[in-house]
């Protein structure tokens, strides 16, 4: 049997009257006895009790001059802002005014056929646009008789162009892939009247240029050509261009030795590492060796062997920016195709 526990005894609210009353059966007065009717004077709602001296409220006192009530507030702040904007409509209409009254700028449209200076003395095979731009400021160009320092200035096709003394002309730029031989100079003229790399191409009116340099002893392929911007580029060492030798040492090459030449030596002007290098296969003796290299240091690939007591029997260049020799024999050249020319426009 389960134990009735006693309510009253187990009950901590407070007692009412209302709870008595409930006991005895009897219905809750809800005008009389309720918690709201205690602050009113009899039965009637809206009689409210009178109040006592110290209980005034707020807003009864005298009030402050400073003082401002929160409606006077909100709407003092309203209206300031209704002022504001009223001022930015007004500066605003103003301006406008005024900018009503200037011209508008006239827009003139491109000339037909103009080319700016720089470019003009790079595509001619001059220089580069960058090294153009410092002899226009130094006041060595000439356009129509006057001498032109404002970089940026254009010239028409028929207007007469000097360098110094010399009358420049817009020449078609022009692109050889040469197979060097044994024996030439990489470059335009020489003070001993040794054979150079301009002897083997006949048939070319454009002044024409080597891309870099190869030793007498070195052969292999060669770029010339007149566009001055492509050659700068090509023979900067920040744009990676590579180039492929293959190389015959005077003894076979050891694999600790092939080791540090892959992780890099200490030359004379520096630290000097392949970007790849491995035996050439289907030789005999570990002789032959092929080498990737982008550095244009004088002499690199010799002095990197030297270093480690080898000497180069014979270095020749396969691989040149992207061009291979492929069907140009010893001593011959030719004229770059377009993909070809697009392909190292491509290289920046």
């Amino acid at each position: 049997m389960k134990k009735q526990f006693n309510r009253k005894k187990f009950d901590s609210r407070p007692r009412r009257d209302s709870d008595d009353k409930k006991e005895r059966g009897e219905k809750k007065d809800w005008g009389k006895g309720n918690s709201r009717s205690n602050n009113r004077v009899g039965n009637n709602k809206h009689e409210r009790r009178e109040e006592k001296p110290w209980e005034k409220k707020r807003f009864d006192r005298e009030q402050k001059p400073w003082e401002k009530r929160r409606d006077e507030k909100r709407y003092d702040r309203k209206k300031s802002f209704v002022e504001k904007k009223e001022q930015n409509l007004k500066k605003a209409f103003e301006r406008s005014e005024k900018t009503n009254h200037v011209s508008a700028p006239k827009i003139i449209p491109p000339a037909e056929g103009l080319i700016r200076l720089n470019k003009y003395l790079a595509n001619a095979g001059i220089c580069s646009r960058r090294e153009a731009d410092k002899f226009i400021e130094a006041g060595a160009v000439k356009v129509n008789g006057k001498i032109i320092t404002q970089l940026g200035y254009k010239v028409s096709p028929g207007d007469k162009v000097q360098f110094g003394d010399n009358r420049v002309q817009k020449e078609k730029t022009v692109y050889i892939l040469l197979n060097k031989p044994k024996g030439y100079i990489t470059t335009t003229d020489d003070e001993r009247n040794r054979a150079t790399v301009l002897d083997l191409i006949q048939g070319v009116e454009e002044r024409i240029y080597p891309v870099g340099r190869l030793d007498r002893n070195t052969s292999g392929l060669l770029l010339l050509t007149n566009d001055g911007e492509l050659a700068k580029t090509l023979m900067h060492p920040k744009y990676r261009v590579p180039k492929v030798y293959h190389i015959v040492l005077d003894k076979s090459l050891k694999p600790d030795d092939l080791d540090k030449l892959k992780n890099g030596v200490e030359l004379e002007d520096g630290f000097a590492k392949p970007d790849d290098i491995a035996y050439v296969e289907g030789t005999e003796g570990r002789k032959d060796i092929g080498i990737e290299i982008h550095s244009g240091r004088n002499r690199i690939v010799r002095r990197m062997f030297e270093h480690l007591g080898y000497n180069v029997v014979k270095l020749d260049r396969v691989l040149y920016a992207g061009l291979t020799k492929k069907n140009i024999s010893r001593g011959k050249w030719r004229f770059l195709a377009e993909n070809e020319v697009r392909m190292l426009k491509r290289i920046k």
